[in-house]
């Protein structure tokens, strides 16, 4: 029998795939539970009608980050933090300090997850900071910290 997968099964496949089951096996485990159902023609379709939907997003998400990397390119984030002797800051800038500082100055919303910094940022000065929006998708933001 054939079975279309609604979920991941151990050691038979994995969501949305087509996959040659016995009759018991499809009876008694897979659709009861709710693992899969039968390969109808009209389970076809709506199968067929989800991938091109999520396709659809999936397009729609990464023109979206390419869209947003562009605006982020072209910005430059001021942070204002105290410093001590030296030039020295306190602690160092955090991600959550660079994603509210671009909320605040330009209305970009970044995830402060998303925000990856190599190494932290302990003293004044011009930065480069990279923000991975989107699997493919990567912008570089300037960000300038100066003293309070």
């Amino acid at each position: 029998m054939k079975v279309i997968l609604l979920e991941d099964v151990k050691s038979l496949g994995k969501k949305g795939q087509i996959v040659d089951v016995s009759d018991g096996y499809a009876r008694n485990f897979i659709i009861p539970k709710k693992k899969g159902v039968e390969a109808t023609s009209a389970n076809l379709n709506t199968l067929k009608l989800q991938k091109a939907n999520e396709e659809k997003i999936a397009q729609e998400n990464l023109d979206n980050a390419i869209a947003l990397s562009k605006k982020l390119e072209q910005v430059t984030v001021d942070l204002k933090i105290k410093v001590g002797e030296g030039g020295k800051l306190f602690g160092s800038v955090s991600s959550k300090e660079i994603a509210a500082a671009l909320q605040e100055q330009h209305q970009l919303e970044v995830d402060k997850k998303k925000i990856v910094l190599e190494e932290p940022i302990k003293e004044l000065g011009v930065h480069t900071v990279k923000i991975k929006l989107h699997k493919d998708v990567a912008a570089n933001v300037t960000v300038n910290v100066i003293e309070e």
